[in-house]
């Protein structure tokens, strides 16, 4: 991978992690979200699941947009990234009742399905294959 992928898989990842940030920090701040040192539960997981594939499909589309070439490559590139980090995630958080477990695992299993659909819609928009 040359400077231009990198940045490009590397900008996918700052824009998903600091915009699920910046949500999860306004969910807390407005009540919607207990505070941080309280668990989520089932209907919150679901939520942050809910906006976290938007976002993730948004990162996916930046990094195919930002791709020097094969945009769909670089945006599964950013799917496997996520399945790292998220595995990380699962590990770091399993016996802190954050939450419900299947929360971290279903971010893992979402990763590259999300990454795919970004890097498809930015196909379709672009024309191309």
């Amino acid at each position: 991978m040359n400077k231009k992928s990198i940045w490009a898989v590397a900008a996918g990842v700052l824009f998903i992690v600091i915009v699920t940030t910046l949500v999860d920090i306004v969910l807390h701040a407005t009540g919607v979200f207990p505070p941080m040192d309280q668990p989520i539960n089932d209907t919150l997981a679901v939520l942050a699941s809910s906006y976290r594939i938007v976002i993730s499909v948004g990162g996916a589309w930046l990094t195919a947009r930002l791709a020097p070439n094969k945009p769909m490559k670089h945006a599964m590139v950013l799917g496997y990234v996520g399945v790292v980090m998220g595995l990380a995630g699962v590990v770091a958080t399993w016996n802190l009742a954050l939450g419900p477990r299947w929360y971290p695992i279903l971010l893992v299993v979402l990763a590259i399905p999300q990454c795919w659909a970004g890097g498809r819609i930015y196909e379709i928009q672009s024309g191309k294959h």
